[in-house]
Formats: structure tokens, C-alpha cells, sequence
């Protein structure tokens, strides 16, 4: 547990500075660590079986373009390039015609790669954008995932005794879940409030931030089922005690892929 803490203190030190600068810092910052959460998913993929090489090189420099696509936009989202999802789909589909050989490259191997530059490219991509808009946002959004995971931890660890979901993650129950996200949604609904808009029905801001507090504990569930099939405890061991960076991130992702959803409302 003194790991842990120690580890999670250096994760705020080094990330907090990228997200006060924003613009480019945060930008160039966010893309690095989206290849290597593009790294991590396509080693525990690979433990079953290797891309061509060319291919990976290909994912690698198609979720930077992701990433950085249309940053500077003072816009708080904004409609991506239908060109470049197709472009995606036929780089990765095309190969199977050429290489001949689905020992080798087959249609499972193609929408995995097709897959994992969308959605890490995407993911990342909205990121950015929301903190570029205003760094108010980014933060209600960890705010929401910080306390969540951490009081889902703790609370677990302290009165936990219902399984949750046994097979996918072993050590979550149905206690931690409430705490963390009760906790979560009581200090993300006041910071929303309090900091960004206090004319909105304070109704409609807790039942919205519950509802991202439960899919940020949802993706945590996704990527540990993901973990399990590939048959691996965390997506590599960048950071000690926390895994990689898909294990940190895991959260943020899909709750920044449902605030897209329901910004609207709020």
C-alpha cells in the first residue's frame, strides 16, 4: 500500500503540470501516453499472437494523427473526419488480400487493429479537446474518476463483503462499488456547482454525475475483463503498484466517451 501511495503522489506531481499548461504540452503529453496504452493493448494481444510489423507502425503513427486531429478548435467537440475512419478500415482490411495467409493476418487481427487506433485515438483525442476548452471540465471529469476509484478502494477494503463481479475482478464488491461512487458524485455534483455552472438544476447535475460515476467504474470492468481473457493482472508495469497505463486510464476513458453523450445536458 506505501508503494501505491508513493506511486500515485509522483502520478499527480508529473501529470498536474500538463494539465495546468494545456495546449500543446498537454497535447504532445496525452499522445505519448496514448501509444503506450496502444502498446500495452497490443502486447497483451500479442502474447497470443504477433501483428506484422508494418501494420503496428501503421497503428502507431495513425493514432498520433487521432490524437492531435483538430486540438486547436475552440469548440468543445467537434465532428470527426469520415475519411479518415474509412482510410483506417481499408489500411487494416486491405492486407489480408495481400498476405494471403490467416495464420498470419486474418479478419480478427484487422478489426482488432481497426478497434484499438479508434478507440485509444478517439479516447485520447476527446481528452485533449476538453481541457483545451477550459481545464474546469477536465477536472470535473477526474475529479468524478479520482474519488470514485479511490473511495471504491478504500471502502472496499474497509467493509467489503459482497463479490461483484468475482470472475472479471476478484477483489471488487458491491460496497466499494457504492462508497466510491456515492462519494464520487457527492464531491463532483458540488464542484459542478460551485466552479462551472450554478444555474443548472442541481438535480439534473447529481443524476448525470452518478450516472458517469457508474460507467467510470464500468470501463474499470471492461478493461479488467479484457485483462482476463488475455489472462494477464495489469496491462504492464509502468507505474509501480497501479500497472499501466491502461490500468490508470481506464476509467477516464469511458467516462470522458459518455460526457460526450450527455454534455448537452449539463
Amino acid at each position: 500500500m506505501k508503494t501505491r501511495i508513493i506511486s500515485a503522489i509522483i502520478l499527480v506531481l508529473v501529470f498536474l503540470p500538463f494539465i495546468v499548461m494545456g495546449g500543446i504540452p498537454f497535447a504532445i503529453f496525452m499522445t505519448i501516453l496514448s501509444l503506450l496504452g496502444l502498446h500495452e493493448l497490443f502486447k497483451v494481444r500479442e502474447s497470443k499472437k504477433e501483428f506484422p510489423w508494418l501494420l503496428k507502425v501503421f497503428a502507431y503513427l495513425l493514432t498520433v494523427y487521432f490524437c492531435l486531429y483538430n486540438t486547436g478548435s475552440i469548440e468543445l467537440f467537434n465532428s470527426f473526419d469520415y475519411r479518415l475512419i474509412a482510410f483506417i478500415i481499408f489500411l487494416f482490411l486491405s492486407p489480408m488480400v495481400f498476405i494471403n495467409d490467416t495464420k498470419k493476418y486474418n479478419l480478427n487481427d484487422a478489426l482488432f487493429l481497426v478497434g484499438s487506433v479508434l478507440f485509444i485515438g478517439f479516447s485520447f483525442n476527446l481528452i485533449i479537446i476538453t481541457r483545451n476548452y477550459d481545464i474546469i471540465y477536465i477536472v470535473y471529469l477526474l475529479i468524478i474518476t479520482t474519488i470514485t476509484d479511490t473511495f471504491a478502494l478504500f471502502t472496499g477494503m474497509l467493509v467489503g463483503q459482497h463479490k461483484l463481479c468475482p470472475d472479471i475482478s476478484p477483489k471488487k464488491t458491491v460496497e466499494g462499488l457504492v462508497g466510491g461512487v456515492l462519494m464520487g458524485t457527492f464531491v463532483a455534483s458540488a464542484y459542478y456547482n460551485t466552479v462551472i455552472n450554478s444555474h443548472v438544476s442541481l438535480l439534473l447535475v447529481i443524476l448525470l454525475t452518478l450516472l458517469l460515476c457508474l460507467v467510470g467504474q464500468l470501463g474499470d470492468l471492461i478493461f479488467s475483463s479484457i485483462k482476463r481473457y488475455y489472462g494477464v493482472k495489469d496491462f504492464s508495469q509502468l507505474i509501480p503498484e497501479h500497472g499501466g497505463i491502461l490500468d490508470r486510464f481506464d476509467s477516464l476513458i469511458f467516462v470522458i466517451l459518455a460526457y460526450i453523450i450527455i454534455q448537452g445536458l449539463l
